[in-house]
């Protein structure tokens, strides 16, 4: 069974810093984070489920992800990819969509992946943020999701 270990979330007021050890191979959790197929498995907070996915995985290449919360209500997500270094580091900006489709405010997300003998260490930076409640609402969120990834990968793995 592939487990996943919190080491550590760091923040300031505007960014958020979370470290986690996922006990898959690097290529493999690189591949969750830019394969849609796969990304569409776990890239939802825990209790949502993802209702869409899709991106162009290219410098300036654009992605979006639909998710439905336990309540019904809809989110949606973008940005456009602005760093991808296979299959090591990966930087996107993030902004949330209203219901006229106009997006928030942007951040950015840097996600790094080292390996760790059969392990991935995972840094995870979310930055620019303009409020302390945005940012642990994005906290809360992104660790259900890293749940969602290590049950996934669990699940991969055991095929």
């Amino acid at each position: 069974m592939t487990k996943t270990t919190a080491e550590k979330n760091i923040s300031s007021d505007l960014e958020l810093i979370i470290i986690r050890t996922f006990h898959a191979p690097r290529e493999l959790v690189w591949k969750a984070w830019t394969e849609i197929e796969l990304l569409e498995r776990w890239i939802c907070p825990r209790d949502f489920k993802v209702t869409f996915c899709q991106g162009e995985l290219t410098i300036g290449g654009r992605w979006k992800t639909g998710m439905q919360s336990p309540d019904g209500t809809e989110h949606i997500c973008g940005g456009e990819y602005r760093e991808i270094v296979q299959p090591s580091k990966l930087v996107f900006t993030h902004a949330w969509e209203d219901e006229n489709g106009e997006l928030g405010p942007l951040t950015l997300v840097s996600v790094t992946l080292a390996d760790e003998k059969e392990k991935t260490l995972m840094r995870f930076e979310q930055t620019g943020f303009i409020s302390v409640e945005s940012r642990d609402g994005h906290e809360d969120g992104w660790t259900g999701a890293f749940d969602n990834l290590s049950t996934f990968l669990g699940e991969d793995k055991d095929k």
